[in-house]
């Protein structure tokens, strides 16, 4: 039953965690203190419970057992084992945690034996049922993984538990994501438990994959004495679990895991042992895969059948579902034993098939062949494990979702499977041989919630148990009373199901009583149907009539002896008798049958066919009545009709007119029959008597008395029943009845004739009154219907709906000739007497009658055809009329007959001998054709003069019709050619009528169809963007419209717009309407030559969906993806640009600079139009976030009244005005202030008083003050707008040198190193991988390398490596360089497993941070003074090497080469290293040096450097300066030839010299040094281009360096780098000779000593004065390389980009620290999290871009990238930026960019905190990828040696530390380091 009452168990103090010994008393009373105090303080939990479902809120379920005995459900949750019955009501609770403990600690009692021990929650990992001992066997996460045992009747008793567990109890996995699966095996003489589990990294080294354990006895859980599965290396054999079962005398356990080597690829497996098999000498494996896929998530062993669910990997969206039979399982299973035992594990064809796996000794062999069946469980000389090659696959079902979990049930000898997937459906599949089908999916956990694998049938398989994380649910296996009717049961398709006859219900099979018995339970899936009844006879019966009726029941079922069935019609029932299919029951009397609904002839009831109260089969049945037919038809003019025609068995009375059921009239039995009656002629509609239709004419002159004669037929009903008859006219408004008489004629036909007396003066009026019509006037005719009755009621039936006209001839002929001209049918005759009129010719008086019209008497031009057939003439040629067309005294259309062309003349009527009438208008015409392409569609204009004469004007091409667009004008005629075969002439002709005009002289070329072989740019703005045989070319777009975009007012049209004669051509660019939702914009492209069109994009509605984009070239579509090479055209959103501040003030000759977003999505810089006012502001430079445009030089007029011109730019056709602009007035010299020459002049006056010679003197010294000082003020001023303009146009031709560098490296690409490398640097700065140290050969190599392989399985050992890390860090003399290299060292050897180094550093993290706490927090991971903080650097450098390439190494490359470029533009002192262009003050050159920039010409090819044929060389332009030195130039030459190649393949500068081919002086090679430097005062000048006097536009080229007489290679082999290359010069120094290039080295710093006059010397002192002057320099340089220190910045803190999971993750786990310790200052955690990422990582990116790129760092660019990251490192501090005298240069530049940095840095940190957690099994599986895609496995041995240097190094002291360890001790870490010591030193050991 279901309950709807929930339950809430109270918890119980005693409901402690039962953990024992575990803490001393008094830490056990402790803890009981704080849950009492926690249970007191907050409510208990509400554990919801019903009928269905079962959950506890906050608690997190892990595992679900069914006890199969009671039925009883255990879940085993997060800190909590439940106990359920089967309807999911809770029975008892048991506390299991949290509890103190940590996985780094063996179970221990008291707390001082685990210093990291803490409050830890114990999840469950194993939860099995020994039915046999009525225990159940719970094995939590703590504790290492121990187990308890319970009672199955109480799960709060504890049966037993360990007090002090040795390893060998540690059974589950203490880590929550590693499987454990487990088995109970009833033996006879004990129970077993068989555990598998994975690797959890937890002290878990020594624990097998495999194990069998003891269930009783002394120490249950032990695996002492009993089988392990022996493994080499664990980490390379790490078994992933997913499910174990039992089956005869076996146990399977069904596990993946990846290759040793690669771990690339998932391979599956299901072993098997015996189940008495205590030492698992049978342990067999085969793999297993399933369509491809070689993931296993979710197994099930059915009866007979293993089911398996797998996917391609562990985030694969897809599975399959595979079938593997046992038995083929275990054939193959014996066939890898046979070949391992007797054939060394080779097949028949030499191939292994059958290996010894887990690097264990043991080898396949060959034994006697009968030893398989003589050792069927394997033994002590059997090899063991084996492992199969030979993979097994049985696709059943390919599901388009993740699945999780799998059962089955095996009923009615159907199987069924349930699959649980990662969203918390449930999916039933029905196996039907080797198919698998879907038949019901249903929602069952939370949305998202995947369900468990532990998903279970109950005992009686009727209940399936789901569990998810969140609750447990009872879902009915087949929930088949859900379907209510037998065609809703088979349906469904529930192979559990089907429709029990005679019970009326959908039920199991089993349900259902007479299941054995045919016909009786009906299934889905076999060739049967619901029954029903298929035939009833009669269908219906007369209400009035009680008779029987037969129903045709086919595979009815059979009933006993005393059974029946019965009928029942609505509430009447009857007895049914039974006869084979068919079965009689008796229709109601006529008081039983309900009465007919309003309206209708009959009612219809329910007939079913009915067991006891079941209804077996049913259909409609009707009972009708005749009477109702004649009172429903009685308007109606055919009720006989109507009676006989029916459904019904109804017959027609004609004496009566009754309509009756009977045979038989009752008067004199004169009877029409139904139709439905076929034995009997006299039947059907045609019997009726009838009024067939008239026999004479229907035309009745008004005014005039007419006689009327109607058919008749069918009289013989009446004959000899006298009857008078009436006509009858159904007027408007009135029925006119007209007296008739019977004429009998032959046989049964006769005349009805009818007087109509149409003179009484309504007749003669109604004509004339608009009765339906919506016109003013008189109407001419009028149709009235006509009927007849016999008597004054009886209204005989029409065979045809009969009408008279009604006519009047004075209305619609208004003159004689009209009257003339009527239908002489109508008998109108023109009469003259009186008041002259047309009427009806009876009416007209003798001699009234006008035969011929007067011309007087007709406005018009005729009365009749004939007499204008002949009479039009065009031109003065004949045109004959068109009777057709022809309107008397209106209109005559002709066809002109053919003339010459240019034929002009009037239209002439002459009609007979009157005066002919002449048109004031002359027609001609002329045709003129354009050539057009073969597919049609081109739009071809004929000229002309009056071409609208004549309704019928068509065009023909090349005899295909040319459609004629409307309207015809009246001096062109447009249509549009239709396709043509072949190319071609075509000629032209014109039809006019019946007339052709041909156009022989300009035939209509039809060319080659156009074709479009690509089509660029692929994107546009939805506002849009910007082959001469086609006429009028489109782009359009078909667009799926939204509601709102129907809904905006586009009207719906065609196509093709109708246009207007004399309107000019509008291109087409609006939005039409197609019809179904779709919407076309087109635009009209420009024809720019015949091979080249331009278009601009169609501008479309923002919410409407691009469906197809294409172009229309005539008739011709062409996609736009086929015309781009497969490329598809995309819209953007519209760019954005920020409005100017109003008015923005604009200096004369600044750039323009407007912030926007997304300007490059949809055009180029081309394409942008900028104006301000009516001048052209040109663009420069556009980027996606700027537009930098140079403005006119002068003030532009505005386009409007405005005052100020307004900014616009337009992008296709998005234009966007930003606002107004003023142009600030040019600056003038500033003048000395008013105030400043008041105070002087009063100050002079009081001074001359007092003293006149002091105020002379003084006087004479101010006025020289007050010059230099208003020159200092001009100087500041003009530096300030020259640092200004220099900026702009810098950064303009900077952005196009990189726009450019953009452009060559899609073709390149950045030259990033490869990981190795990259790691490499990252580990070892300054020294790349040259500290590794190969492993040495010799003699003891095999036995060294094995040593160093033991050294590293040791290092997997978390507390060998933790011992050895504290153990060194220990050691005084262990410095902080060793930290560093042991960090590296350890991060290399540990590279392939990721996640156990990341679980290293996270441990020593939390050491670190316990112990900063008690100190200084904000001083942790400030310096580099541990292992950890290295670790950590490490760390980052491998998990961020994919952001690094994917989103920061672009903006930082460019940042880079942005620098080299502006430095490079400047000079550069080779001696100083001070440069013109920098942001470090330290290394300006203050000097003014005069330069010029250079291009030279390169030699480069075949023929350069000397060599024959140089005309085959190539020049390559190269920009240098002419104050460079030879080095310098040689290094900029080398970067422009070899652009593109990285750095490391580049020749040496110092390999090649510079020649310069100087025309007639021949080839000079130039260096830095040679005979013609300048030596002066013992200082030697390096030489520079003008030094050699080298032009603009010089040829020169690389030849190799002779040193020695030998050539240096290009390419020079670099092993070790020995520091930056020095430049050697040839001559070097001699004596006391010192070197300069542009200042000297022992002057002042500002710049070289030189002669100046007293003036300069002044000027001097003053630049020294007031240093800031030269900020400006620096301020330009900082400027111009904005934009790109900001893009660097913003990659750098994912500004609108996803945050890589490992900075989520480490953040998150510095969280935790802060939260653990109690620390909630948040400058803490910033200082903590900015310390670890951004300064130990980001920072070292930013100085050094030579770790990430291929790259050579110049000094003077090593110096600004210093001040940029010294600007990050300020952005980064908590405390607030100021400036002031004193700061320092960097933040000088940036004092206002920092507060924004600092705004960004604050951002990321908190959208990181605020995102979603990175979990554990994320970022293990993101580690797990990286570990596949980059291996050190050329570096590990090295690795590995290093570290044992290290070791060796301090020996003794890791030897002592590990033996004082006393789990050390258990595990023999000491005596593995003295056996490794052993191997690596080849010396001889006893251990």
């Amino acid at each position: 039953m279901c309950h709807t009452a929930w339950d809430i168990p109270l918890l119980h103090p005693f409901m402690a965690p039962a953990m024992a010994p575990g803490p001393p008393f008094g830490l056990q009373l402790l803890l009981l203190l704080l849950l009492l105090l926690l249970l007191l303080l907050s409510p208990p939990p509400l554990l919801l419970t019903g009928a269905h479902r079962f959950s506890a809120p906050n608690t997190t379920f892990n595992h679900l057992a069914l006890a199969p005995s009671q039925s009883t459900l255990y879940v085993g949750a997060v800190n909590r084992l439940f106990q359920l019955s089967p309807e999911l009501q809770l029975q008892a609770v048991a506390i299991t945690g949290p509890v103190i403990d940590s996985p780094d600690c063996v179970p221990f009692r008291e707390p001082t034996e685990c210093p990291q021990a803490q409050l830890t929650n114990n999840a469950n990992q194993l939860l099995l049922v020994s039915d046999r001992a009525q225990e159940l066997v719970a094995c939590g996460q703590v504790r290492q993984g121990v187990c308890e045992k319970r009672r199955l009747g109480n799960v709060t008793e504890v049966l037993y538990q360990a007090e002090d567990p040795g390893d060998g109890q540690f059974v589950a996995a203490n880590a929550p994501g590693v499987a454990t699966v487990g088995l109970v095996v009833p033996l006879l003489s004990q129970d077993l438990l068989l555990v598998a589990r994975g690797l959890a990294g937890k002290l878990s080294a020594g624990v097998p994959p495999l194990t069998v354990r003891q269930l009783a006895g002394p120490q249950p859980f032990s695996s002492e004495g009993l089988g392990r599965l022996v493994v080499a290396d664990f980490s390379d054999y790490n078994n992933s679990y997913v499910g174990a079962f039992t089956d005869a005398g076996s146990a399977y356990f069904v596990f993946h895991h990846r290759g040793a080597q690669a771990q690339t690829e998932y391979h599956s497996y299901v072993a098997r042992v015996c189940l008495g098999d205590a030492n698992l000498y049978s342990y067999v494996e085969v793999p297993i895969t399933c369509r491809g896929q070689g993931l296993i998530q979710a197994s099930f062993l059915a009866p007979g059948t293993l089911l398996g669910l797998f996917a391609a990997g562990p985030r694969g969206t897809q599975a399959a579902l595979c079938a593997f039979p046992l038995a083929e399982l275990d054939r193959s299973m014996e066939r890898a034993r046979q070949l391992c035992y007797t054939a060394g594990g080779r097949g028949p064809s030499g191939t292994e098939e059958a290996t010894v796996e887990y690097g264990v000794t043991s080898r396949c062999v060959t034994l006697p062949l009968d030893s398989p069946g003589a050792y069927p469980c394997g033994d002590e000389h059997t090899p063991s494990p084996i492992a199969g090659r030979q993979p097994l696959e049985a696709p059943l079902l390919q599901l388009e979702q993740p699945i999780s979990a799998i059962a089955a049930l095996q009923a009615d000898g159907h199987t069924i499977a349930f699959l649980g997937d990662a969203q918390g459906q449930l999916h039933k599949v029905f196996l039907n041989g080797s198919q698998g089908q879907v038949y019901h999916s249903q929602q069952v956990g939370p949305p998202g919630s995947p369900i468990s694998p532990d998903l279970l049938v109950d005992s009686g398989g009727i209940h399936l148990y789901v569990l998810t994380v969140q609750q447990v649910d009872r879902v009915t296996v087949a929930a088949c009373p859900q379907f209510p009717d037998c065609i809703s049961c088979l349906r469904a398709q529930d192979p559990l199901c089907g429709w029990c006859v005679l019970q009326g219900r959908c039920t199991r099979k089993c349900q259902c009583v007479r299941v054995g018995q045919p016909n009786q339970w009906l299934w889905s899936y076999e060739d049967t149907h619901c029954l029903c009844i298929q035939n009833l006879l009669p269908a219906h019966r007369p209400r009035q009539e009680q008779d029987q009726v037969t129903l045709s029941v086919p595979q009815l079922p059979t009933l006993a002896v005393d059974e029946y069935f019965h009928c029942a019609f609505g509430d009447y029932e009857s007895l049914a008798h039974v006869e084979g299919p068919h079965v009689s029951c008796v229709t109601p009397p006529q008081d039983q049958v309900p009465l007919n609904p309003p309206g209708t002839d009959h009612v219809t009831v329910p007939l079913a066919l009915m067991f006891e109260d079941v209804f077996v089969a049913a259909a409609n049945f009707s009972f009708y009545y005749c009477n109702a037919i004649q009172a429903l038809e009685s308007p109606c003019p055919s009720r006989c009709h109507a009676c006989v025609g029916s459904l019904w068995r109804c017959h027609w009375c004609p004496q009566s007119g009754h309509c009756v059921y009977r045979k038989h009239c009752p008067e004199d039995g004169r009877t029409v029959y139904s139709a439905q009656e076929v034995d009997v002629q006299v039947r059907g509609p045609g019997a009726c008597p009838q009024v067939e239709g008239l026999a004479g004419p229907h035309l009745v002159p008004v005014g005039w008395e007419s006689h009327l004669a109607l058919r008749m037929r069918n009289l013989q009903h009446f004959r000899g029943q006298p009857a008078s008859y009436l006509c009858w006219l159904e007027l408007p408004g009135e029925q006119w009845r007209l007296p008739a008489t019977l004429e009998e004629t032959s046989g049964d036909t006769g005349l009805i004739h009818c007087q109509a007396h149409l003179r009484h003066p309504w007749a003669l009026n109604f004509l004339h009154v608009p009765v339906w019509w919506g016109l003013s006037g008189r109407r001419r005719e009028l149709q009235v219907p006509i009927y007849v009755t016999r008597g004054e009621t009886q209204r005989l039936d029409d065979a045809h709906n009969l009408h008279v006209t009604l006519y009047d001839c004075a209305v619609g002929h208004p003159d004689c000739s009209h009257c003339q001209a009527a239908n002489r049918s109508l008998g109108c005759l023109w009469c003259s007497d009186g008041q002259p009129a047309c009427r009806y010719g009876p009416l007209c008086a003798p001699g009234a009658v006008q035969l011929l019209c007067h011309l007087a008497a007709r406005p018009g031009l005729c009365r009749a055809f004939a007499d204008v057939w002949d009479a039009v003439s065009v031109a003065g040629q004949p045109c004959s009329p068109d009777p057709d067309l022809y309107r008397t005294s209106a209109r005559i259309v002709c066809v002109t007959s053919p003339a010459p062309s240019g034929t002009t003349g009037p239209v002439q009527v002459a009609i007979k001998s009157r005066p002919p009438g002449i048109s004031s208008q002359h027609f001609t015409y002329q045709v003129s054709a354009c050539p057009g392409s073969s597919v049609g569609g081109t739009q071809l204009t004929i000229h002309g003069q009056h071409l609208q004469t004549g309704g019928n004007v068509s065009a023909f091409v090349g005899g295909q019709p040319c459609p004629i667009q409307e309207p015809v004008c009246p001096e062109a005629i447009v249509c549009r050619t239709m396709p043509q075969a072949a190319p071609g002439e075509a000629v032209v002709l014109v039809v006019f009528g019946h007339a052709q005009c041909t156009l022989l002289t300009s035939p209509f070329h039809y060319t080659v169809n156009p074709q479009l072989v690509a089509a660029e740019p692929s994107t546009s703005f939805r506002g849009g963007t910007g082959l001469d045989v086609v006429q009028r070319p489109l782009l359009s777009v078909w667009l799926e419209a939204v509601k709102e975009v129907q809904a905006s007012g586009i009207q719906p049209q065609g196509p093709n717009l109708r246009r207007s004669c004399g309107a000019p051509a509008v291109d087409t660019q609006a939005c039409i309407e197609l019809g179904g939702g779709l919407l076309q914009c087109s635009t009209v492209c420009s024809i720019n030559s015949s091979s080249l069109l331009l278009c601009q994009s169609p501008a479309v509605p923002d919410s409407a969906r691009p469906q197809r984009v294409f172009f229309a070239l005539d008739n011709m579509h062409v996609d736009f993806t086929s015309a781009s090479g497969g490329q598809r055209f995309l819209y953007q959103p519209n760019p954005r640009l920020a409005p100017l501040s109003r008015p923005y003030r604009l200096k004369p000759g600044h750039v323009l600079d407007v912030e926007g977003e997304g300007l490059t999505l949809g055009s180029s810089k081309e394409e942008v139009r900028a104006h301000i006012g009516m001048g052209e502001c040109l663009v420069k430079t556009l980027t996606f976030t700027h537009l930098y445009c140079q403005p006119p030089l002068r003030a532009p007029p505005p386009e409007g009244p405005d005052a100020l011109p307004q900014f616009v730019v337009q992008m296709g056709h998005v234009r966007l005005a930003l606002g107004p602009v003023q142009y600030e007035a040019e600056p003038t010299s500033p003048t000395f202030p008013v105030e400043a020459q008041t105070g002087l002049a009063r100050g002079a006056a009081v001074l001359v008083a007092a003293v006149l010679l002091l105020t002379l003197v003084y006087r004479h010294k101010s006025e020289q003050a007050l010059q230099d000082y208003q020159k200092v003020l001009v100087q500041l001023e003009s530096l300030e707008t020259g640092v200004g303009d220099q900026c702009c146009k810098e950064f303009t031709d900077l952005m196009t040198e990189m726009i450019d560098l953009s452009s060559e490296l899609e073709a390149s690409g950045i030259p990033f190193l490869d990981y190795q490398v990259y790691t490499e640097h990252a580990f070892f700065p300054g020294h790349g991988g040259c500290l590794l140290q190969p492993t040495p050969e010799g003699p003891g190599e095999e036995g060294h390398r094995q040593g160093l392989m033991q050294l590293s399985n040791l290092l997997n050992s978390k507390l060998f490596l933790l011992t050895l890390i504290h153990t060194l860090e220990e050691q005084p003399s262990f410095s902080q360089r060793d930290r560093c290299h042991v960090a590296s060292l350890l991060s290399l050897a540990l590279h392939g497993k990721l996640e156990y180094l990341t679980d290293i550093m996270k441990t020593l993290l939390g050491d670190l941070a316990a112990h900063y706490v008690h100190k200084n927090p904000k001083l942790m991971l400030c310096r580099m003074e541990t292992m950890v903080e290295k670790l950590l650097s490490n760390w980052l450098s491998i998990c961020l090497y994919a952001f690094l390439r994917e989103v920061v190494g672009e903006p930082l490359y460019m940042l880079f080469w942005a620098i080299q470029y502006q430095v490079d533009k400047g000079p550069v002192d080779a001696v100083t290293g001070k440069a013109k262009r920098t942001l470090n003050d330290s290394r300006l050159l203050w000097e003014d040096v005069e330069f010029w920039s250079l291009t030279l010409m390169v030699l480069v090819g075949p023929g350069a450097g000397g060599a024959a044929g140089g005309s085959e060389a190539q020049r390559v332009p190269a920009q240098v300066l002419d104050t460079d030195t030879i080095t310098q130039v040689k290094e900029k030459v080398l970067g422009q030839v070899y652009k593109g190649t990285p750095f490391s393949q580049r020749p040496s500068v110092h390999a090649v010299d510079l020649e310069w081919c100087s025309g007639l002086a021949g080839r000079l090679t130039l260096s830095d040094e040679d005979l013609t430097s300048v030596t002066q005062n013992h200082w030697k000048r390096l030489n520079t281009l003008q030094h050699y006097k080298v032009l603009d536009g010089a040829t020169v080229g690389l030849i190799p360096q002779l040193h020695d007489g030998s050539t240096i290679s290009q390419n020079q082999a670099h092993s070790c780098p020995l520091g930056e290359n020095i430049p050697m010069l040839e001559d070097g120094e001699e004596g006391r000779v010192r070197l300069w290039h542009l200042v000297k080295a022992t002057e002042e710093p500002e710049g070289a000593k030189v002669w100046r006059s007293s003036l300069q010397e002044r000027e001097w002192t003053r630049a020294k004065a007031i240093p800031e002057i030269y900020l400006t320099c620096l301020l330009s340089m900082k400027g111009t390389l904005q934009k790109f220190v900001d893009d660097t910045f913003q990659a750098i803190f994912s500004v609108n980009r996803p945050v890589p999971i490992a900075i989520k993750y480490l953040f998150d786990f510095l969280d935790e620290l802060a939260e653990k310790h109690g620390i909630e200052d948040p400058e803490t955690l910033h200082i903590w999290k900015t310390n670890s990422l951004l300064l130990r990582f980001w920072v070292n990116a930013l100085k050094n871009p030579q770790l990430i790129f291929d790259v050579r760092v110049s000094d003077n660019v090593d110096a600004i990238l210093a001040i940029i990251a010294q600007t990050f490192i300020d952005s980064c501090t908590v405390s607030e930026h100021k400036v002031g005298r004193d700061s320092p240069v960097n933040k000088l530049l940036y004092t206002q960019e920092i507060p924004r940095y600092k705004q960004m840095i604050e951002k990321y940190y908190a959208d990181i905190r605020q995102s979603s957690p990175a979990s554990y099994q994320k970022m293990n599986s993101a580690l797990a990828e990286l570990s596949e895609n980059y291996t050190f496995a050329s570096h590990c041995l090295e690795a590995l040696q290093g570290l044992y240097n290290h070791i060796h190094r301090y020996y003794d002291q890791i030897i002592s530390a590990l033996e004082d360890e006393p789990l050390g001790q258990k595990v023999q870490l000491a005596c593995r380091l003295q056996h490794i010591a052993a191997l690596v030193e080849n010396k001889v050991t006893d251990l």
